[in-house]
């Protein structure tokens, strides 16, 4: 069989879905490259959260067609969810399949990789045309050279959760992302996800701790369980479960060392849950809480379901439990109708919170959605004057937390990267760190945390 290679764009859920592709194509009987050069097909597994993410694949796509013009360019994930039509008309790329049908590029790339002497019957499909999922055998393929072929369908349609099984790809044993929920059934007046993954889903409990164990048996240490929307994990389910349960049950069934949680929506973030999380030593102290605005005015705007009062009283709860742990949070910048008054809110709140760091994004206007209906825009420049100021403010907080780290002996597990000199490690509330010499990938070390040069300075220039 032919080789292949994967670039993921995006998100944790991104890279799970992507771990499931490369599992499926090299269970198929392809072999993996890292060098595009010399792969008969590449995978773009993409994201649409933002026009820059769009942006991003659009450039892939031209890079690796002039580098390599023979390579076959499939392009998977969000963006071709949202937008076939868009990408099919790009030089190089041979298909379009949305979330709806990934599942199928194993069966679709057999047919893109002939080798010599096989017989495959080529039937020509014409470009937006759709092609029903019975049709797509390995001897009913295309292996025309012409406009690019589209295979997607209703996302909302879907009822499973891709899984990405033990044993792909080099140092995915190193704190291995497990997706156990998908889709989101939330509105939010910004975003374009739950239109290109569909509605929530989730994977059985007993599911969720088979794959844990096949992780830790493999050699995993940390495992990240992600979702779209993981604090919804389980109200799918015909017996009702929770992200609270299938927690309990994997410290209860497994002998994983260390679980960290990915993103979790405020109102999610629950007294049993931050409980949970700060007492016991096996769970990472590392919460993620989505922020998005803290003017109660604009989380009305975007359709979200609380409001900043509340989500203070969340984060200052998880630091009162949990003194040490990791918070972190996205915020918009430039939502349309976003006032002076609006951003002073937003950064007053972040300025009182105890934060360890942020994702500062500016708005992106997401078509199909109600945020792009809005006609009161922010001009560019504004925005990006607004970007800057929250990320100073992020880069400043997450020195002081720094600051209060210096000093302690913590338990890291090394990461791959370095040289002779030192290897990167991250600790169980977030920081990265640096162990002296060269130490394998997975292993735990105990190291002291040292104040960042480059945060302490970008702090000292940030309070002159």
């Amino acid at each position: 069989m032919g080789k292949f290679s994967i670039e993921n764009f995006g998100c944790r859920a991104t890279e799970a879905d992507a771990a499931a592709l490369r599992h499926g194509l090299l269970a198929s009987g392809f072999h993996l490259t890292d060098d595009q050069l010399s792969a008969d097909f590449v995978v773009l597994n993409t994201c649409t959260v933002t026009a820059a993410a769009d942006s991003q694949t659009r450039d892939a796509v031209g890079k690796i067609h002039r580098a390599n013009p023979a390579a076959r360019i499939i392009v998977t994930g969000c963006y071709a969810q949202r937008a076939p039509d868009e990408i099919a008309g790009l030089e190089g790329v041979t298909w379009v399949i949305g979330n709806s049908h990934q599942t199928e590029i194993p069966r679709i790339a057999a047919g893109l990789v002939v080798q010599p002497g096989e017989q495959v019957f080529s039937a020509p499909i014409a470009q937006r045309d759709f092609v029903p999922t019975s049709l797509l055998d390995a001897g009913q393929m295309s292996l025309a050279r012409g406009p690019a072929k589209i295979l997607t369908g209703d996302i909302f349609a879907q009822t499973s959760v891709q899984v990405a099984p033990v044993g792909v790809g080099e140092g995915d044993r190193t704190r291995p992302v497990l997706k156990i929920q998908d889709g989101c059934n939330n509105r939010c007046s910004y975003c374009v996800i739950p239109f290109v993954r569909g509605r929530s889903r989730s994977l059985s409990p007993g599911v969720v701790v088979a794959e844990v164990q096949k992780l830790v048996a493999a050699g995993s240490r940390e495992v990240v369980l992600s979702g779209i929307n993981l604090g919804a994990y389980g109200r799918d389910l015909t017996s009702r479960a929770s992200l609270f349960d299938v927690i309990q049950r994997i410290l209860n069934e497994t002998e994983l060392e260390q679980l960290r949680l990915s993103s979790i929506e405020p109102q999610d973030v629950t007294e049993e849950l931050i409980s949970l999380l700060a007492g016991s030593p096996r769970l990472a102290p590392h919460f993620h809480v989505p922020l998005q605005s803290g003017s109660d005015r604009i989380l009305r705007a975007m359709y979200r379901w609380y409001r900043a009062g509340h989500y203070a009283e969340r984060v200052k709860r998880i630091r009162q439990i949990s003194p040490d742990a990791a918070i972190g949070a996205d915020v918009i910048v430039g939502f349309p109708g976003e006032t002076n008054e609006d951003f002073k809110a937003t950064f007053e709140l972040i300025e009182q919170l105890p934060f360890t760091y942020l994702h500062v994004f500016s708005f992106s206007a997401r078509p199909g959605t109600e945020g792009a209906k809005l006609a009161e825009t922010v001009q560019a420049t504004v925005i990006r004057e607004r970007a800057r100021a929250l990320r100073a403010l992020a880069r400043q907080k997450s020195s002081e937390f720094r600051g209060t780290q210096v000093g302690r002996v913590l338990r890291a597990l090394t990461l791959v990267g370095g040289d002779d000199t030192w290897t990167p490690a991250l600790t169980a509330n977030y920081l990265k760190v640096r162990i002296p010499g060269r130490v394998a990938a997975n292993e735990w070390r105990e190291t002291s945390v040292l104040l960042d040069e480059t945060e302490a300075k970008a702090s000292a220039s940030f309070q002159k």
